[in-house]
């Protein structure tokens, strides 16, 4: 997977971030998005016709990444599907979410990122195959500290009442919101091709580096 990329820069109320430009930004809403996402589906399969018996994957792929971005309360929310000559096809996604959190007490939470980190909580597997989660704190270009998490993780299906659960390749970084307590701009990358972890982890590094708040 590592490969020169053009890039495309996004620009959405309050930030603006750069994405691979093959990847694909897409409507988020429910009423519109499944359409959306078939039609954009059908206009990649025929600039690439050996993508065609991928086509309901992609779709499934898109559409349930779109439905979990909305109920976030994402921004943004972007996708790459590539076919790079396997029987699967590679899968991933960016969001930005404007998210915050306040104490029992109603006040807001610190977006300190060395505070945040420290209330993060570490995941160590206990065995070969078991999900896991490091916590760390990286610095942005022109943005400065935030926290970040980054592992293997299982994810709960949303309304799901069997409480299952997907695992994934995920990036999740916590970066502040200047002049706003309590909030945080969360860029998450998230993939379900465990076996590229570390290319994932690389490349939702790459574009969350890019990451920068409007003037």
């Amino acid at each position: 997977m590592a490969r020169y990329m053009e890039t495309l820069t996004i620009e959405r109320g309050g930030f603006r971030i750069k994405v691979p430009e093959s990847w694909w930004e897409f409507d988020v809403r429910p009423e519109s998005r499944n359409d959306s996402i078939r039609r954009m589906v059908a206009e990649r399969v025929r600039q690439q016709p050996d993508l065609a018996k991928y086509k309901d994957t992609y779709a499934a792929f898109l559409q349930k990444a779109a439905a979990d971005a909305w109920k976030s309360g994402a921004l943004y929310c972007g996708c790459m599907a590539e076919s790079f000559g396997g029987d699967t096809p590679i899968t991933g996604s960016i969001t930005v979410s404007l998210v915050g959190g306040r104490t029992k007490d109603g006040e807001p939470l610190s977006t300190d990122p060395q505070v945040m980190a420290g209330q993060l909580a570490v995941r160590e597997a206990k065995k070969e195959g078991d999900a896991w989660r490091k916590v760390t704190t990286v610095d942005i270009p022109g943005v400065g500290p935030a926290a970040r998490t980054y592992g293997i993780e299982d994810i709960p299906v949303p309304d799901d009442a069997l409480k299952r659960t997907i695992r994934a390749v995920l990036m999740q970084t916590f970066v502040p919101v200047p002049g706003q307590e309590g909030k945080v701009a969360l860029v998450a990358g998230s993939s379900q091709v465990l076996d590229l972890a570390d290319s994932f982890f690389d490349i939702f590094d790459a574009i969350t580096s890019t990451f920068r708040f409007a003037e």
